[in-house]
């Protein structure tokens, strides 16, 4: 089925244009003159929005603010000959897929339309459906994704705390062939050592004190399916040389058993800490390291994705209400914009706690920005942890060394005291370019 566009502008000779040039794509079009005339016709069958942002009548915003109580995940893109910057932020902060300054250019509306469909279950199928986004860096993750998830390779997710890692390695299990098996996760920080060998691997009865019966492991228990290691960063050094063995031989022993058994188990892994630097300090292996990042998935935080913001919040809000407060329908563009000025060090779970609380102690249907300000007034004492600390600070040094010496990697590198190949490997890592400082 083709995708189905709806183009809103009160200038007929462009929107006339606009929809010859779109339907050569192969899109399905209607046009309408204005505002008013949009909300008439929109229905759940259009799959994206483009509009003029100055008309007569309701404006491009203002339709934008009405679609969004209508349908909250259609996406909309603003046109408009009269643009500029503070106009394109706020558009961005209350939840605006793109926003283009006409003269048109053609690739750019035609990647903007792409990527806005993209991010449309309806688009996509459901594999992705949890996973609520409008930002075009993690439209291209989630393709990757989509590539990656008809194979069985190792894959590692990097992000900080709270940035939607396990979402995003449950999505990878939904579109693989591996859907209808069970997807498992377990946080390989959270338990002791013999317990989280027990837990992966299972043991025998009477393997150790306590081992009152025999326990299948989580690689068992995932068979044919897909086994989440989160916070591999954490395992103990002991057990990484297991798990290595179990992901070169496609086999577990069981605590106190001399027997192997096969197991077909795809292997996707997290950790918000940086492995890199973990193996320089002998605290993960090398060998593990790389048979687990054949691809690696980096999820940028929150802070760096601020047009996620509002359709996030309007989801927690719903999901909230049904929870704790029905009486509450809506958040206010006043608060959506607080929301999109805060920094998250918490990221997506912090938005999430902060929206659940405002929603179950609002008094309205509407959540105001005073609302807002005052949760997160609360939330000032969150400081992240020190390993997303440290990572912040590496990025903003090596900008700052970039800076200073307009890009030149050999005089960059020497000021922060690492080779050459190894400053190539932290820029690598914070995805910083040395030509975006040349001048």
């Amino acid at each position: 089925m083709k995708p189905h566009i709806l183009l809103v502008d009160d200038d007929s000779s462009l929107l006339k244009l606009l929809s010859m040039r779109l339907a050569a794509f192969g899109f399905e079009i209607s046009c309408t003159e204005s505002a008013e005339e949009a909300l008439e016709k929109i229905s759940d069958k259009v799959d994206l929005v483009v509009t003029d942002l100055r008309m007569e009548g309701m404006d491009g915003m203002a339709l934008f603010t009405q679609l969004q109580r209508l349908y909250p995940q259609l996406p909309v893109i603003i046109i408009t000959a009269h643009g500029s910057i503070p106009e394109a932020v706020t558009a961005t902060q209350q939840g605006v897929f793109g926003f283009l300054t006409k003269p048109i250019d053609r690739d750019q509306l035609m990647q903007t339309i792409d990527a806005a469909l993209a991010s449309t279950s309806r688009s996509e199928g459901t594999w992705r459906e949890n996973i609520i986004s409008r930002s075009l860096t993690m439209e291209q993750i989630l393709q990757e994704a989509e590539q990656i998830s008809g194979s069985d390779v190792s894959v590692l997710i990097t992000g900080s705390s709270g940035s939607g890692k396990e979402l995003l390695a449950n999505a990878i299990h939904k579109a693989s062939p591996r859907q209808k098996k069970p997807f498992i996760a377990i946080n390989c920080g959270a338990l002791p050592e013999q317990l989280l060998e027990s837990e992966l691997f299972g043991h025998t009865k009477g393997a150790f004190t306590g081992a009152v019966n025999k326990h299948e492991g989580l690689f068992q228990a995932a068979n044919g399916g897909t086994l989440f290691l989160d916070e591999i960063g954490d395992m103990p050094t002991s057990l990484q040389v297991k798990l290595l063995r179990v992901l070169q031989e496609r086999q577990i022993r069981p605590v106190g058993s001399t027997e192997s058994i096969p197991v077909d188990v795809r292997v996707i892994s997290a950790t918000h800490r940086d492995l890199e630097q973990a193996m320089q300090e002998s605290s993960f292996r090398e060998d593990l390291f790389y048979r687990l990042n054949v691809v690696n998935l980096h999820l940028p935080p929150l802070k760096e994705r601020p047009e996620d913001i509002p359709p996030l919040a309007r989801y927690f809000v719903e999901q909230a209400a049904l929870r704790h407060n029905p009486r509450v329908k809506s958040i206010s563009s006043a608060a959506l914009q607080v929301l999109a000025q805060a920094s998250w060090p918490g990221n997506v779970r912090q938005l999430e706690n902060v929206i659940e609380k405002v929603t179950a102690l609002s008094t309205t249907p509407v959540i105001s920005d005073s609302a807002i300000h005052r949760a997160l007034a609360n939330q000032e004492q969150v400081i992240a942890n020190f390993n997303d600390a440290r990572a912040e600070f590496e990025k903003r040094y090596l900008g700052k060394v970039l800076q200073i010496t307009e890009g030149n990697v050999t005089q960059a590198a020497k000021i922060a005291g690492r080779n050459r190949t190894d400053f190539y490997k932290l820029l690598k890592k914070h995805g910083l370019e040395a030509a975006d400082y040349k001048t």
